[in-house]
């Protein structure tokens, strides 16, 4: 199915700068929202909770920062970047009594939309915009004069011009430098609960982890196990992310590329693509969702104790000593 990707042409800015906006957290997506909106002539405020140590940096910046229930009250437009676990309760207690007919309630992320977590009322427009990197990233493309592509969507237009509001939000956040596609609620979520899980971060990981115990536990010292497996990485990822696959393999000697299309469909194979699709059904069908919210109202118990064991495995030991010889690598 063919995607519909806007540039800068296809957005209209007077429609984001004749609203005002409230971006309620400022994390790494918050901070990133709040200071390219402003930069773009949009009128934004922060809304923060009371005491939140994020305050004094969001008005060094020179953004107005305000009580989040006092932000939604004055705007138009409700970003809510909180984290997916705080949602519901940030809408319930300083979103949900404020929203105006008409407002527009607007989500990074469709993970509390489309598992239900949070219903808005008939009478608002729903919509995303979903910047497809970190937001120290985002942030630093734009002030480059770049812009890291945007997932906009729609999930419930109540006054008609939703989509409209959409475009412009993601062209104040730079999106529309470098292309903005259109998507759902639905795509989104689960697209990036997968890439998340069986490749990004949960499938990456693994994948360097098994390769590093692999070698130690045949006598290899971890310094040189670390550098093959991990350091080695982002030359990769690098050369792919460029120019793709068929660059990074120009880029490599042929002995490499031999071992690609040998081992890889070993390590990569029909077991391993049989769980990835297990997966994607878990987060399909709701499963996914109701496992972590159910860890997050336990107090993030399961979640703790895995971080605790990554963080304290010997490639964690071994890479921090080997980064802290890099000159290049900032502390």
């Amino acid at each position: 199915m063919a995607v519909t990707i806007c540039y800068e042409n296809d957005c209209d800015p007077n429609v984001i700068r004749g609203k005002k906006v409230a971006v309620l957290g400022y994390g790494s997506q918050g901070h990133a929202h709040a200071l390219n909106l402003m930069d773009s002539g949009v009128d934004v405020r922060v809304g923060l909770r009371e005491g939140s140590s994020s305050a004094q940096a969001a008005e060094e910046a020179g953004l107005k920062v305000v009580p989040m229930d006092q932000a939604v009250k004055e705007a138009d437009v409700v970003m809510i970047l909180t984290p997916d676990e705080t949602q519901p309760a940030v809408y319930e207690r300083y979103v949900a009594p404020n929203l105006k007919p008409g407002d527009t309630l607007a989500f990074a992320h469709g993970f509390n939309i489309h598992y239900g977590y949070i219903k808005a009322p008939e009478d608002v427009n729903v919509i995303m915009c979903a910047p497809k990197g970190p937001g120290h990233i985002v942030r630093r493309q734009y002030t480059e004069g770049s812009g890291v592509p945007d997932l906009a969507c729609v999930y419930q237009d109540a006054t008609g011009d939703a989509w409209d509001i959409a475009l412009s939000y993601c062209w104040g956040v730079g999106g529309a430098r470098s292309g903005i596609i259109k998507s759902t609620f639905k795509d989104e979520t689960e697209e990036d609960l997968f890439g998340e899980q069986a490749v990004l971060c949960g499938g990456l990981v693994e994948l360097v982890k098994a390769g590093f115990e692999t070698l130690t536990e045949a006598g290899y010292p971890p310094e040189l196990a670390y550098f093959e497996v991990y350091h080695e990485m982002k030359m990769i990822v690098d050369l792919m992310y460029e120019s793709g696959i068929h660059f990074m393999n120009y880029s490599i000697s042929n002995t490499a590329e031999y071992g690609e299309y040998y081992a890889g469909p070993k390590v990569i194979n029909e077991e391993s693509r049989a769980a990835m699709r297990q997966i994607l059904a878990r987060i399909q069908d709701g499963s996914f969702a109701e496992e972590f919210v159910a860890d997050c109202n336990d107090g993030h118990r399961w979640l703790l104790e895995q971080r605790e064991a990554i963080n304290s495995h010997p490639i964690e030991e071994t890479g921090e000593s080997i980064r802290s010889m890099f000159s290049w690598i900032k502390k």
